[in-house]
């Protein structure tokens, strides 16, 4: 465990009043025999949204070997206890700590308890980002010994993995959404140009992966009432049918009627089985 800042409580102020739980969107707080506790070291991000709502100054903010913050399990924890809209008052809550870290800090950082490999990126195609340069097309491969033709990507955000990404990012607004299986992108050569272009994207692997907090991510990127469809890009396998079950999961739990959803199916060799309609 390494040193970090996160809440601390002195029981002899406390007056068990529940302030403080109500000022916690990441639900990391409880009343256990009349003393606010902490229910879970991972479930407490640091940043002392509680402390302001305690009327006894029983809670103070320190720094302390602990588990880091754990974003997907905080939003699986309140998707089982108290549902998507304690999700989404999290998600909320944790964009405008990535904001307040963001203009605290003297460069840029990831979010707390992330990696510098999800730091959010949008309109890559645009530059302005930490992006590379698109490919020459005429440039030639030298390790293949002959000419190689580059097809330029048509992906326009960062990150993509659906554990990574969080609902609110500005490249989610005024798009149709792609969920994306993980082999598809590897199988079909057509994938950039026939699903990616214009559209933002979320790849996840229904059997691999811990899908656990995905329908509940899924639904609070949904929630946005600027985006109009889904579609959902899966392999012939029966197991891809999962990226299909999550989707319908999330849209009943997003609570929107209007929301379009549509199902492509590829083959093993990256052709286009056919298409259907789910919602």
């Amino acid at each position: 465990m390494k040193m970090r800042k996160i809440i601390q409580i002195d029981e002899d102020l406390c007056n068990g009043c529940g302030n403080c739980i109500t000022g916690c969107a990441e639900g990391a707080l409880a009343i256990v025999d009349g003393k606010a506790r902490l229910v879970k070291e991972q479930y407490c991000d640091g940043m002392g949204d509680c402390i302001g709502h305690c009327p006894t100054g029983a809670l103070t903010i320190i720094e302390r070997p602990a588990e880091a913050f754990d974003v997907e399990a905080t939003r699986e924890f309140l998707m089982t206890t108290q549902g998507l809209e304690a999700v989404r008052k999290m998600d909320a809550a944790n964009e405008r700590h990535e904001e307040t870290l963001a203009a605290q800090a003297p460069s840029p950082r990831p979010p707390a308890g992330g990696c510098p490999g999800s730091r959010m990126m949008a309109s890559l195609k645009q530059g302005g980002t930490s992006a590379p340069a698109a490919p020459n097309p005429t440039a030639t491969s030298q390790s293949a010994g002959g000419p190689a033709r580059v097809i330029p990507s048509e992906l326009d955000q960062w990150p993509v993995q659906l554990h990574l990404v969080q609902p609110g990012a500005p490249f989610f607004k005024n798009k149709e959404l792609v969920i994306l299986n993980t082999c598809g992108a590897v199988s079909c050569p057509d994938v950039h140009w026939r699903y990616l272009r214009g559209r933002s994207v979320v790849v996840a692997c229904p059997k691999l992966d811990k899908t656990e907090p995905y329908a509940a991510k899924l639904a609070g990127i949904l929630s946005d009432p600027s985006i109009p469809k889904v579609i959902v890009v899966r392999m012939e396998v029966p197991c891809c049918g999962g990226l299909s079950m999550l989707a319908r999961q999330a849209v009943a739990a997003s609570g929107r009627q209007d929301l379009i959803v549509e199902e492509a199916t590829l083959t093993l060799d990256g052709q286009l089985a056919g298409t259907q309609r789910l919602v």
